[in-house]
């Protein structure tokens, strides 16, 4: 009875109807569906679970075989690009738990195990922090030197960055603090002069070389390695998030070449950035820690609890800001959030905050990314101006999803998306030769809107802070603006021209790209501009009404650095729609608290503004481009239309194909199997009654009876199925039978034919449904699917609906 090989066996044999040619399309990469690495093989036991979702025993004439004591290696899980049951899931983890507490009262060393079983998930949580904090600062550490490398290298030591490697020199001054002998830019080691003409050609070309050379190493990897690891990730983290299964995406391939490829995309200079995609890095931390902990890697309920705390855990080593990063996974992209998982993203957000600040790779001892001290308090009247960034950002956020969004779909449905590698070349090609020439722009996203957030102080030497001071003070305050200020304004202008359309066509391409950055950078300059005319304004016209009150001459009245962190986060809110989570991220990043209502002000009104012409956020935007099946929670349904309306099969449709619970045989069950491609059946008592008694996945029914063939005798295609509690008499010449009823969902979720749809999309939001039967009196009328919600969401407002791809 016990063969070794039958596991393997019957695993093989379920695939066969799915050939390893099949390619799908998943955020624009092409992508082999056969992609295993982080799926829970079935030659492993699977944990008991409840009667009503585990197999039970393979009837046979001489032997009955109970699967609850031997559970069927497989039953219970699921194939890829299709949706789990969250309700069994959490079945399953209550039956478990429920095993684990009336045995921890049996002996001590069960009292040990649960102890044990309950503390997992904070050892977890623990680890996870640990790792994305590690990984997080080696990313920072790594791309500021590939950076600076573009520029040139350090003589005492080229593994050090131009900030490093001018630290100790003595030579450095306040007036030239980024100039020292030991680091030489490329023209002085080429050409031995570090001015001229010739010069600046040979530190131009240098700097265009370098970025190639980064991006080409860059989309090669993650062409040849790891295709899920381009992009920002957070679209398909929200979607796995909400049920869905994307097998390889968290595994461990995808988290080595994410994280190389992020360091060379962000050091190519490209207009993205690494804050997106170290959520999904964080997240593969988890999934790849899961398997670690049984009760999580059997679990796919309660793993999706993990990838939210991992995601939390993400951006809080992206900004350093533990608390924003909660909210983040609370507001953005966690689909299911317990009080439980809100306490364990806490302690994982401050365990990675903590290791990324023991790493210290900024190298100025705090946590944070852009710190600030402004001294100026804000005034009411500043609202105004701060109003203005938010319609700024609401209409930049609104513009560039649409135009992000068409772009892509033009990639994925034209001959431009089969040539990656030259599309990320030529793009980067532009950036560098555009980028080179403006100060703003040349240098990296991070220190612009480092800059740009900054408070001139008197030994600042930045063009920015290139104030007229007159002889008798020596203050900060408000004073008229030098010629250099205006030069800066002309270029951050163009810079400002040149991020919004470069970072238009670059994210989605085929190397790891985040958007949190370049958002930021738009807004920060578009702030900044408007701060500085606001300070002039005042300086020039502090007899004004508007100035008059608050404003009087020589005080220091109006802060440039906050418009720009006021307009960086209108800007980044317009784009994804965040309000709270932003809000707190901004003032953790900046360490401006006393500033939280001019964020407010401006994270609202971009939410107003984008909402009025879309919708959508840029993750849920892409979520649809890529036809994954999610429902998201934030928005209403209000169409007047019945469960009737929707469910299949529909009027002229073949009828619904069901199993009944007695009276079939192995070779129907299979014909059936190999005819059709749904992911299930309804059970009815008969064709002619209709009367309902369960649902069979079609999973769990193949790997059910390939176990019986190879573990039970007399097992054949004539056998009979049986779904029912009691098998009858068989005579003594008939072969055994199958007994399947405890593989059979015996409580399906069923809603009548004249439910309102409304309530039916909130029932598969807050239970996260894979699907639903509708009956009339009792009887069984048809299904609804997940799918078959979206696809009917798409047509009611005029989109297509065969642009949902997956089950």
């Amino acid at each position: 009875m016990d063969n070794p090989g039958y596991r393997r066996g019957s695993f093989n044999s379920m695939q066969s109807g799915t050939s390893d040619e099949d390619m799908v399309e998943i955020a624009g990469a092409t992508l082999d569906s056969s992609v295993t690495d982080d799926v829970l093989p079935l030659d492993r036991d699977v944990s008991r679970g409840h009667s009503t979702f585990n197999g039970e025993g393979l009837n046979g004439a001489s032997k009955m075989m109970d699967f609850l004591e031997e559970p069927i290696p497989g039953v219970g899980t699921y194939e890829d690009f299709n949706t789990i049951d969250w309700v069994r899931e959490k079945s399953k983890d209550r039956d478990r738990h429920r095993e684990i507490a009336n045995k921890s009262k049996e002996s001590t060393w069960a009292l040990l195990q649960s102890v044990s079983d309950a503390f997992s998930g904070w050892l977890l949580m623990l680890l996870i922090g640990l790792m994305a904090g590690s990984l997080a600062g080696l990313i920072d550490i790594s791309a500021h030197w590939m950076t600076d490398l573009k520029e040139g290298v350090c003589l005492s030591g080229f593994w050090f960055n131009h900030e490093h490697c001018c630290w100790t020199s003595n030579e450095t001054t306040f007036i030239e603090r980024d100039k020292c002998p030991q680091w030489r830019s490329w023209a002085e080691l080429i050409v031995g002069q570090p001015d001229g003409a010739f010069a600046y050609i040979v530190n131009y070309l240098m700097y265009v070389i370098w970025a190639l050379l980064f991006s080409f190493l860059a989309v090669s990897l993650v062409r040849s390695f790891a295709p899920y690891a381009c992009g920002s990730g957070i679209p398909e983290i929200k979607t796995i998030l909400s049920g869905f299964i994307i097998r390889g995406y968290l595994g461990k391939w995808t988290l080595v070449i994410k994280t190389i490829t992020l360091v060379l995309a962000v050091s190519s200079g490209l207009s993205l950035g690494k804050e997106g995609p170290l959520v999904h890095v964080a997240c593969c931390c988890g999934n790849i820690l899961c398997h670690l902990f049984t009760k999580y890697s059997k679990n796919e309920a309660k793993r999706r609890e993990v990838l939210s705390a991992a995601a939390a855990a993400g951006v809080s080593v992206a900004f350093g800001a533990p608390i924003g990063g909660v909210l983040f996974s609370l507001e953005e992209v966690s689909y299911y959030f317990p009080l439980k998982t809100l306490w364990r993203s806490f302690f994982a957000a401050l365990v990675a905050a903590f290791t990324l600040r023991s790493i210290n790779p900024f190298g100025n001892s705090r946590l944070v990314l852009f710190y600030v001290e402004f001294h100026a308090p804000w005034h009411l009247l500043e609202l105004i101006p701060f109003i203005m960034l938010g319609i700024f950002g609401g209409l930049w956020g609104a513009f560039f999803i649409r135009t992000n969004i068409a772009w892509c779909r033009r990639r994925k449905t034209t001959k431009l998306g089969r040539y990656p590698v030259l599309e990320v070349l030529v793009v980067t090609a532009i950036t560098a030769i555009i980028a080179f020439p403006n100060d703003y722009t040349r240098i990296s996203t991070s220190e612009l809107i480092s800059e740009l957030f900054n408070d001139c102080g008197l030994l600042d030497s930045s063009k920015l802070c290139d104030y007229i001071n007159d002889n008798t003070t020596k203050t900060t305050d408000d004073r008229a603006a030098g010629p250099n200020v205006y030069t800066a304004m002309w270029q951050l202008a163009l810079a400002l021209i040149f991020k919004i359309f470069i970072t238009i066509i670059t994210f989605g391409m085929k190397v790891p790209s985040g958007l949190f950055i370049p958002s930021l950078a738009v807004g920060a300059i578009a702030g900044r501009l408007l701060g500085i005319g606001m300070e002039q304004l005042a300086y020039y016209h502090h007899d004004w009404v508007i100035f008059k009150g608050w404003c009087s001459p020589g005080a220091d009245c109006i802060t440039p650095g906050l418009y720009a962190m006021v307009g960086a986060a209108a800007c980044l809110g317009g784009v994804t729609r965040m309000t709270v989570s932003l809000v707190v991220i901004m003032f953790e990043l900046t360490g401006g608290l006393e500033y939280i209502v001019p964020l407010m002000a401006a994270a609202m009104t971009s939410k107003w503004v984008a909402d009025a012409i879309g919708r959508e956020g840029i993750y849920d935007a892409h979520i649809r481009l890529n036809g994954y099946p999610f429902l998201e929670a934030k928005e209403e349904f209000t169409h007047k239309t019945l469960a009737m309306d929707v469910m299949r099969p529909r009027r002229n449709d073949p009828p619904l194909t069901v199993l009944t619970q007695d009276g079939l045989k192995v070779e129907d069950v299979e014909t059936l199997i190999n005819e059709t491609t749904y992911s299930g059946f309804p059970v009815v008592v008969s064709r002619e009654s209709q009367r309902l008694v369960g649902f069979v996945l079609k999973r769990d029914l193949v790997i059910s009876i390939e176990n019986a063939r190879k573990r039970q005798d007399g097992i054949v295609s004539s056998s009979d199925i049986y779904f029912t509690e009691h098998i009858p008499p068989q005579p003594p010449s008939s072969p055994a039978t199958l007994k399947l009823r405890k593989v059979m969902d015996l409580s399906p979720f069923t809603v009548t034919d004249h439910t309102a749809m409304e309530i039916v999309v909130d029932i598969f939001r807050k239970l996260g449904l894979r699907q639903c039967l509708v009956t009339h009196n009792g009887r069984l009328l048809g299904i609804i699917t997940k799918k078959d919600i979206l696809k009917h969401m798409a047509q009611v407002v005029n989109q297509d609906p065969d642009s949902i791809l997956f089950n």
